[in-house]
């Protein structure tokens, strides 16, 4: 099995764009994104900082995507 990739709060929003999503309000540091068919998810933007691999494959599972099609869309 294979580890997520290292990714930041602001790449992972570029690459959830692409995927259709949009970011439809901002609290602080999160970002709240949602698809035209309803799926919504979080993702933190923390300069300096990662997402950790849990939160990644829990935005993942939010998302209804899998990690082969993230590294498609980074």
């Amino acid at each position: 099995m294979s580890t997520f990739p290292s990714i930041s709060g602001a790449k992972l929003i570029r690459a959830l764009k692409k995927a259709g999503f949009e970011d439809i309000r901002t609290r602080g540091s999160h970002h709240f994104l949602q698809h035209a068919d309803g799926r919504c998810t979080v993702v933190p933007v923390h300069r300096g900082e990662s997402i950790g691999c849990g939160l990644l494959a829990q935005i993942l599972r939010d998302c209804d995507l899998s990690r082969k099609e993230l590294q498609q869309l980074l």
